[in-house]
């Protein structure tokens, strides 16, 4: 039986996502720090879907942390078909007031890994027939978003690196899919340190994470290259890629840097 690697998989899009996984019929690979949560999703999936699952509670910004996952998967598979680098979080604040370390932290679970990890991964993903890599990114990738400032950067890496290395692997059996979700209701803002009333805001447009997850998995497994869930995110992505840089970072700050 084919094998889905999900990263950050405990809550939120990625436990979304493993489930949309496994009702698409994959076993599943579970990587996150919280043992007890993918230990409840592992029971979970395997009473609803039938398919079995591993899990690894791991700090995955920790030093090394990408080899580590990747001779644990190879471990237990070798049909490993599907790479979800969904793992990563956000900082919102001021760039000179944030610490430089948790920033830090922070860059290297949303760029570093995936990068490491679908590094080391890639030459089992070649040996399928068809394998697929899913890269979550964010709407905040397409425009500079004051306060948010690293944490667009880092996605908008993500976007990048997802296209140019669809377009080497093109003639081979991986296909690389970018998810860019909006707000969604997960625990992305409380870990941001988002004050309540941003988060009033955010709710009023907010999809759900099964939602997102599904249309990700639709798209992954049709070999798309980008996939947007969402009408409003759609419109909102496509009026950056139009509007002047200057004005979308105003309105970019109008929404989060009033509630500092």
């Amino acid at each position: 039986m084919a094998y889905a690697l999900v990263t950050g998989a405990s809550r939120g899009i990625g436990r979304a996502l493993a489930i949309a996984l496994a009702q698409r019929g994959y076993d599943l690979l579970l990587v996150a720090r919280s043992e007890d949560q993918l230990r409840a999703l592992a029971q979970e999936i395997g009473a609803r879907h039938q398919h079995q699952s591993h899990i690894l509670a791991l700090d995955l910004a920790a030093p090394g942390a990408a080899e580590a996952v990747a001779a644990w998967a190879l471990a237990h598979t070798k049909e490993l078909a599907v790479l979800v680098n969904n793992a990563g979080y956000g900082l919102w604040g001021r760039f000179e007031a944030l610490p430089l370390a948790e920033q830090q932290n922070m860059l290297q679970l949303n760029m570093l890994l995936p990068v490491a990890l679908t590094h080391a991964l890639l030459p089992a993903l070649r040996q399928q027939p068809r394998a697929y890599v899913l890269n979550v990114a964010s709407t905040a990738a397409y425009q500079a978003v004051p306060s948010l400032a690293l944490y667009a950067a880092s996605k908008s890496f993500v976007v990048s690196f997802s296209r140019g290395l669809r377009y080497e692997l093109k003639n081979s059996p991986v296909s690389v899919t970018c998810l860019s979700p909006g707000a969604t209701d997960t625990a992305f803002a409380d870990r941001a340190g988002m004050g309540a009333e941003l988060q009033k805001t955010a709710s009023k447009v907010s999809m759900t994470p099964t939602a997102v997850a599904r249309a990700a998995v639709r798209a992954l497994l049709a070999g798309r290259a980008e996939v947007i869930p969402g009408l409003l995110n759609k419109v909102t992505v496509g009026l950056t890629a139009v509007a002047p840089k200057k004005l979308t970072e105003k309105i970019a700050a109008g929404i989060y840097e009033k509630y500092l």
